[in-house]
């Protein structure tokens, strides 16, 4: 029984110790900025709302 309490706490930190490196490397902050640099276009976007549209 004993070895089964110790597997448990043991995976137990295994997981925390996986969740919490999981965190630190999400890359949050740490994402590049937004650039505007290319052309944009609104390609297919209707000139009216959708809303106004009668279907």
């Amino acid at each position: 029984m004993e070895l089964i309490g110790i597997a448990l706490i043991v995976l137990i930190l295994a997981a925390v110790a996986a969740t919490l490196r999981a965190l630190r490397k999400d890359g949050l902050g740490h994402n590049p900025p937004v650039r505007s640099e290319d052309y944009w276009m609104a390609h297919d976007l209707p000139s009216t709302s959708y809303t106004l549209r009668f279907f």
